[in-house]
């Protein structure tokens, strides 16, 4: 069942009717002080500084259950009403502004905040932030409205906020991230019911637990023809290296065969650099399309010299078809027209930019509404199935008539030249076997998904990381328990 993503009224929703159900705030309010505990040890050392603060209300009370959890640290409970609390605050902040590893539980303010936060909790707050110390915000950082994701005044700056039950639809817009940080749902804590908010929320959460048993179990007779044959229409002078980046991550999903296309001035480059793709030179000739089970277009065709027969062809790829075809990048700004009768699905995987320029409106204001851009860019082209990737922080994934799904993995690593060409790559080779073209909008989620993933991966190591490395780590079989 998907996860919603719901408004303070939904969620309120939620509590009431698990309440009805029996469910004993009690335990939910410890399940949940738990949950965010775990996240607590994950990112802190045995013995290290733990500051908790804890407001009023069912939110303060989460915290002090967290301040619970933690007999291994060094923990300081604050409860905000007590005397002396805002003093005790700012010194304790004072005196490990500069601590490796110290850490701060905000549980000050929850989801029902309506009105500017005054006085000395924004004093506090105000503290906090200058510290820099790292913050753990328990369900909403402090002074975000978790309806609009507006600041009442003003907000705790988390690196991580434990959202629970649901994800509140203020934690994703745009504007809300600097406060938000790195956004991860504690959904087990025993609330239920909101299974009746599906369909009526602002979308879905994704988790990893969407894709147990997915992709299915390779058969054991299964050949190359079995696994499909995926062509990459990438590539030109100057950019060879994406055209290499998409036909590697293509090969990481294992499809049967992985043949590129690539401008004649590339071919050397790109050919001696690949050993299990077949590469051919072109320059707009007709791809014969009924070869292939799936093409991706767009990788490196960024020249200024590709010659209007690739165009071209590019238009007559995407309109007729009867594969799964994959566009990114500058190809994304050649698409138009109608498809004819019989035509596969497709697949767009733009930037806010390039989806911008897809919707004739600016990047500001795909950034402004990301669900209704996605929403918009779904649904363009009336005659074609549409699955849009819209890429970012939480990418965006959304098919006509289709939820919204969120993608909570990933990580600012991202932001690097390559990760798109490895993305495209990778949904293409995925796409190409049958067996998983068959959901093809399972297929997208899990490639999005695995991608952020992979990246989770690579940060958690501690180390640099490039999009070679991120390449591998599609591979890797831990990177997929990550996010």
């Amino acid at each position: 069942m998907p996860d919603p993503i719901v408004s303070v009224a939904q969620m309120r929703e939620i509590e009431a009717r698990s309440w009805a159900a029996g469910r004993i705030q009690s335990e939910v309010i410890r399940a949940a002080g738990l949950e965010v505990a775990r996240v607590v040890v994950r990112v802190t050392r045995p013995g290290g500084p733990v500051l908790v603060l804890a407001g009023h209300g069912h939110n303060g009370d989460d915290a002090v259950e967290v301040a619970a959890a933690l007999g291994d640290r060094e923990v300081r409970l604050l409860r905000i009403a007590e005397p002396g609390a805002l003093s005790a605050a700012c010194a304790w902040l004072h005196l490990h502004s500069a601590t490796p590893g110290a850490l701060v539980v905000d549980g000050l303010f929850g989801i029902g905040l309506n009105r500017p936060v005054s006085g000395g909790s924004a004093e506090l707050i105000a503290a906090v932030n200058r510290s820099r110390i790292r913050v753990v915000s328990v369900d909403v950082p402090s002074g975000l409205d978790a309806d609009t994701g507006a600041v009442h005044g003003t907000a705790v700056e988390a690196w991580i906020t434990v959202t629970l039950g649901a994800v509140k639809r203020g934690l994703l817009v745009e504007d809300a991230a600097a406060y938000v940080g790195r956004l991860e749902l504690a959904r087990d804590i025993g609330l239920s019911g909101s299974e009746d908010v599906v369909g009526r929320g602002d979308g879905c959460w994704t988790v990893a637990g969407d894709f147990v048993g997915f992709p299915p179990r390779r058969p054991v007779w299964g050949h190359k023809g079995t696994f499909g044959h995926v062509a990459l229409v990438a590539g030109s002078e100057g950019y060879h290296g994406a055209a290499v980046l998409a036909a590697m991550a293509a090969l990481r999903a294992r499809p049967g065969l992985v043949t590129v296309f690539t401008q004649e001035r590339s071919f050397v480059p790109v050919a001696s650099q690949l050993r299990a793709a077949m590469v051919r030179p072109w320059d707009g000739e007709p791809i014969e399309d009924p070869t292939f089970s799936a093409i991706v277009i767009g990788p490196g065709l960024a020249s200024p010299r590709m010659d209007i027969r690739c165009r071209l062809e590019v238009q007559r790829l995407w309109r007729s078809a009867r594969c799964p075809v994959v566009v990114d990048a500058s190809a994304l700004d050649w698409l138009g027209g109608d498809s004819t009768e019989g035509a596969g699905i497709r697949v767009i995987t733009p930037h806010p930019g390039e989806a911008g320029r897809l919707l004739g409106i600016d990047a500001a204001a795909v950034q402004r509404d990301r669900f209704l851009a996605v929403r918009k860019l779904s649904e363009a082209w009336k005659q074609l199935r549409v699955i849009a990737v819209l890429k970012g922080r939480h990418t965006l994934v959304s098919g006509r008539d289709e939820p919204v799904f969120v993608n909570p993995s990933g990580n600012s690593g991202l932001a690097q030249g390559g990760s798109g060409d490895v993305l495209a790559g990778f949904l293409g080779g995925l796409l190409a076997q049958p067996a998983l073209a068959a959901d093809a909008m399972q297929a997208v989620r899990y490639a999005v998904w695995w991608h952020g993933a992979a990246a989770d991966f690579l940060e958690s190591s501690g180390r640099t990381w490039t999009v070679d490395d991120l390449v591998e780590a599609l591979g890797h079989p831990h990177s997929a328990g990550v996010g």
